[in-house]
């Protein structure tokens, strides 16, 4: 197991990596941010997956969902997310809840990380207000054509910032999404490794019309 996970010791040391079998994450959705988030974070040594959306694959899908390829429309996101991730590394265990978040909340699991990767509004609002409840750190993410935000929740709340209704998302470049879940894998990992993490900063990243990057950070109030 060290040697497969050689370049992450090198970051943090064997204790460190090896306290990751330990964990257990969730990840809230497995389309274009939940695909990205789940091979980024698969194979980074965490011990349990759970994996919850009852979607299944369409073509319209898989050139922004990256665990998923042409042939694989029809299936459940999650049961191929599920298969990738275990392929891919064989110390991390997946499961996976074919069913909505409302559902699968009433399971009153625990974790020690929980991973919006939705795509609509009134799902993050159930997801933060079951987070609150539970005392239960998680961490945003949305995009959007060019742009997205990311933040990692701990004491403010998502329904203070922003406006819940049911808007679906515009056009989405493909590169966006990953750029988005490698920064919501990021924070993440650095959180169940033991690393600093600032929470309840919003990053918002974005290209203006002349195609140059902004990054812009907020801080958000306490709820």
């Amino acid at each position: 197991m060290h040697e497969f996970f050689n370049r992450q010791i090198k970051l943090w040391g064997e204790q460190t990596q090896d306290s990751l079998q330990d964990k257990k994450v969730a990840i809230i959705g497995s389309g274009g941010l939940g695909c990205s988030l789940g091979i980024a974070l698969g194979a980074s040594g965490i011990g349990e997956f759970t994996l919850v959306d009852f979607d299944e694959v369409g073509v319209h899908n898989i050139h922004r969902q990256i665990g998923f390829k042409v042939g694989d429309d029809g299936k459940y996101k999650a049961e191929v997310l599920k298969e990738l991730m275990e392929s891919r590394c064989p110390y991390t265990k997946v499961n996976i809840f074919t069913e909505s978040f409302d559902d699968f909340k009433k399971r009153d699991l625990t974790f020690d990380l929980l991973i919006d990767a939705t795509d609509n509004l009134p799902t993050r609002a159930s997801i933060n207000e079951y987070c609150i409840k539970h005392k239960q750190p998680w961490i945003y993410g949305s995009v959007e054509e060019f742009h997205g935000q990311v933040c990692f929740f701990e004491n403010a709340s998502y329904e203070a910032v922003f406006k819940i209704n049911d808007r679906k998302p515009n056009g989405i470049a493909c590169p966006i999404v990953m750029h988005i879940a490698s920064l919501q894998a990021n924070l993440a990992l650095r959180h169940l490794a033991g690393l600093p993490v600032k929470k309840d900063i919003l990053y918002y990243l974005s290209f203006d019309q002349e195609g140059v990057l902004q990054n812009q950070k907020f801080n958000l109030p306490a709820k």
